[in-house]
Parts: structure tokens; sequence; C-alpha cells
């Protein structure tokens, strides 16, 4: 199945439901470890790139990259600005396709992102922070099948897997001992923003 500007508008528009839902309960997991603040933080982020207008764009690539502007404008937050730099990869990506990208490249998309996003953040695998959640992803799409659902569960799995572990970049580094035990705010972000609880109910 192609990916198309109108489906990542409607990826955009449902991460916008789910943020509305989660903003207090990823404002108070960021509470124990950081200022508190992700779930808002993301709110607004989220918002703007729903209002992108990307439905318009003349293909993927550049609407792509309205979310990448929009996040940009909202936030100079770490956190926000690495969804920025997962839309400019994903802009970049599918440039480099000429707008054809299909369900079948998301694996190899998404390991983009992680690199990406690993170097925008000076992170590596196992500092428990946003680059496992994208990791984990990345594999699981490449094992197929290349679905939402397999991008959530994937994304619960090292939620669960991590959270015993000490977060070691970041502001929640400053509290090693006191995070182990607690979810790192952003891959709580990740998991719960692609669990689709809208779609559940809808059967």
């Amino acid at each position: 199945m192609s990916i198309s500007a109108a489906g990542l508008a409607g990826f955009i528009a449902s991460l916008d439901v789910a943020i509305a839902r989660e903003e207090q309960r990823l404002n108070a997991a960021d509470g124990k470890l950081g200022d508190g603040d992700t779930g808002s933080m993301l709110r607004r982020v989220i918002q703007a790139m729903a209002a992108a207008n990307v439905e318009a764009a003349s293909g993927l690539s550049e609407a792509a990259m309205r979310l990448a502007q929009a996040a940009m404008k909202e936030t100079g937050s770490s956190l926000g600005t690495l969804v920025a730099t997962a839309a400019t990869t994903l802009a970049k990506e599918a440039k480099a396709a000429e707008d054809k990208l299909d369900t079948a490249d998301l694996g190899r998309v998404v390991a983009a992102i992680r690199d990406a996003v690993a170097a925008r953040g000076k992170a590596a695998p196992g500092d428990k922070t946003v680059v496992d959640s994208v990791a984990a992803i990345a594999r699981a799409l490449e094992e197929g099948p290349a679905t939402r659902a397999t991008a959530a569960a994937a994304a619960r799995a090292v939620l669960d897997e991590f959270r015993d572990r000490p977060c070691r970049i970041g502001r929640a580094r400053r509290f090693s001992e006191r995070s182990k035990g607690e979810d790192d705010p952003g891959m709580l972000a990740v998991a719960l923003l692609l669990d689709d609880k809208e779609m559940e109910n809808d059967g």
C-alpha cells in the first residue's frame, strides 16, 4: 500500500486525538524525572503539525517537510527537535524515492529516522530514550507486518523492557537511580500515541 500525503495527514490527526487524551499522563511521568511538561509540549507540537495543511502538499516529501517546519516553529525543546528531525528524515526518504514509498518501505525508513534521531540527540541504543523505541519499531516493521499495530506492540514491549534500567542521557540522567522503575517520558509518549484506542473503539 502506498503512503500518501493524505495518509500522513490522517496519521497526524490520530496523534492529535491521542495527545489530548494522554497529555496529563505524560506530564506526570515527566514530572518524576524532568520538568513535567512533556505532554503539554507534545500537544502544542502535534496541534501545529495537524494544522500544517499537509493534505494540500504536492507529494509525500513536501507533506513531511511541512510537518518538520511546523514542529520546529512550535518548540525548541529537545524532544520537539527530535520530532522535527524524524519528519525531516521522512521527507528526505520520500524525496529520494520520488514520493513513491509504500508500507513495505516503512522498516527501512524508520531505521533511517532512528539513525537521524540518535545523531541529533547524541544518544545511543541502550540509553533509555526514544532512540530505543524507534529502533525497536524499525526492527518490528522490517520483520512485518508493517502496520501501526506492529509498531505499537514494539513500542510497548521496549517500554516494559527498559523500565527498570537507569536513564543514561539527558536531564533524567541526573536521577539515574531514581529513574529505575520509571518510564522514560519520551519512550512512554511513543507507546501511548501509537496505541490507537480510537480505532479499537470503532471495532
